[in-house]
């Protein structure tokens, strides 16, 4: 296929309606079929990218393997397509005119006024072809952040409208999503707020192809006729999503409804291959009938808002599959715990995840529930700074370093145990500037790392700016937290074991981000399988 099409998911009436699960669900849908496809999702928000954002504004800062900070949803497309995003997957407003300002000071724009239409404009569309780019992909879904009508969508609502013009109709087609409403006091479900939106986008000059009706309830036939009639969309373009126990089963409710058969029949493409979703049944039958419970304490400092830990709590869901086992994840504020209420706090836990962050808030708690799970033998995960609160009890409390810390805590420790970076000294800009991405590790075949992965050599996503301090890897080798895991061209120590523990395995990378619903972390399943024993 030479031609590549483009599929647009807008969203009105109220913001996180799902956009993100809708586009990987249909993009899983066109996979199972024979597409290539991927998807990129444009952020209206003026930040160059989420690696700045607090995780309380925006949820988890999502990294993909070429290094870019990226929105949360990249995580979803990569879980449910199992193929990496990249650097292009992922455009904020704020990229879009650092780039066009970028070009006027160099003069490309030769003299001309610099313009919303066509400057930013072209911009995005040029975006948004760049992932299409290359003969990779039949099909690039593209989802446009926030709702209609808000002010900061307005030139990708604009652009898209641009490039349904130039590329034609059956090159270019919009999915809408929108919420009706129910209202229990008279039983009915409510269509207007889907009529106000639709007006709102054809105002724009766009006329949506296909409607997605996010749903508390069944919508009947009268509803949906209602809604075709009065939005101008055939019948069978009107889409229900009904609310489901887990964003997993969306894939089959949209294939249920036709989703993608209407996208393909609208853009002219076959639909020969009915897609079996085989593995993806059986993934949803083991979630749905699992033969184990474990509670695992997930310890982190922004737990009021489980977004922030979004990439950890699907690894679990996936893994928790795996091994046939249902996994409940208790989120635990670190600044809660004390050493006067450790025990009470993580006492009836299987096992006990210390999550990532940055900052000296709640580091106390990260390291006492270190100390609680390696003195009590119950299965320890450290991810990144989970990681390093694992290092830093182990000097304190083992290698009787007192007072042994992070540099990027205490500047002025006596033992850094961890410390900054060689290459991170100079840097003065916070975005976009720590060891981002993939990067290799060689692991040691006498480890349960080894076990759980089977090969020697790996590839990790990286965020971060601290590492072991490899003054300190033979006292910490000889007392036993072993260096397991070392990257061959830095010598930096990505994993730490203690091998006399059930399971206790701190990672400097972040494994979370490349668990998928086909292939779930071997980390996370070895870990779950440790808490199911």
């Amino acid at each position: 296929m030479t031609d590549v099409k483009y599929v647009f998911v807008t969203g009105g009436v109220t913001s996180s309606l799902g956009k993100g699960i809708i586009s990987a669900s249909l993009a899983k849908l066109l996979q199972a079929r024979g597409y290539s496809v991927t998807i990129q999702k444009l952020d209206p928000y003026i930040n160059v990218d989420p690696g700045t954002l607090n995780p309380y504004e925006h949820g988890e800062c999502y990294v993909t393997l070429d290094g870019a900070e990226t929105d949360l949803d990249l995580g979803h497309y990569e879980r449910f397509l199992n193929v990496p995003t990249s650097q292009a997957n992922n455009v904020t407003t704020g990229r879009i005119y650092q780039s066009v300002i970028n070009k006027e000071r160099k003069g490309d724009y030769l003299g001309k006024t610099v313009q919303v239409i066509p400057h930013i404009t072209d911009e995005i569309k040029r975006r948004i072809k760049l992932v299409g780019s290359g003969d990779k992909f039949d099909i690039v879904i593209t989802e446009i952040g926030g709702t209609v009508g808000d002010i900061e969508s307005l030139p990708y609502i604009e652009s898209v409208r641009q490039l349904k013009w130039e590329l034609g109709t059956q090159n270019c087609i919009v999915i809408h999503l929108t919420l009706v409403p129910y209202l229990s006091s008279t039983g009915e479900s409510k269509t207007k707020p889907t009529q106000h939106s639709v007006k709102e986008l054809l105002e724009t000059g766009i006329q949506p192809d296909l409607l997605v009706l996010r749903t508390e309830r069944h919508l009947n036939t009268d509803i949906k006729r209602k809604v075709a009639l009065f939005c101008n969309v055939e019948e069978n373009a009107v889409i229900e999503s009904v609310d489901v126990s887990t964003i997993y089963e969306v894939p089959i409710k949209m294939l249920e409804q036709g989703l993608d058969k209407t996208v393909l029949r609208k853009m002219g493409l076959p639909v020969e291959i009915e897609p079996p979703l085989t593995e993806w049944r059986e993934f949803l039958s083991k979630l749905k009938n699992p033969k184990h419970n474990i509670k695992v304490g997930l310890v982190g400092k922004y737990v009021e808002l489980p977004d922030a830990y979004k990439s950890i709590a699907e690894s679990f869901i996936h893994s928790g599959a795996m091994n046939e086992c249902q996994v409940d994840v208790v989120y635990i504020h670190s600044e809660e715990i004390t050493e006067n209420n450790v025990v009470e706090r993580l006492k009836g836990l299987n096992g006990i995840l210390v999550a990532p962050g940055f900052g000296s808030r709640g580091i106390d708690g990260k390291i006492l529930t270190a100390k609680y799970a390696r003195e009590n033998n119950i299965p320890f995960f450290g991810i990144c700074l989970g990681m390093q609160c694992a290092v830093i009890e182990f000097a304190r409390d083992v290698l009787n370093l007192e007072g042994a810390h992070s540099t990027e805590i205490n500047h002025k420790t006596k033992y850094p145990v961890i410390d900054l970076m060689e290459e991170q000294k100079s840097i003065i800009d916070k975005g976009g500037t720590m060891r981002l991405g993939g990067y290799k590790c060689v692991i040691n075949k006498n480890s349960k790392t080894f076990d759980a992965y089977q090969k020697t050599e790996i590839v990790e996503r990286h965020r971060h700016r601290y590492e072991f301090n490899n003054k300190y890897y033979d006292d910490f080798k000889n007392h036993g937290m072993i260096p397991v895991g070392i990257n061959p061209e830095s010598g930096l120590v990505e994993i730490i074991e203690i091998p006399e523990h059930k399971w206790f395995v701190g990672v400097q990378f972040h494994p979370e981000y490349s668990s998928t619903v086909i292939n779930p972390h071997p980390l996370f399943v070895s870990f779950v399988k440790a808490c199911i024993g």
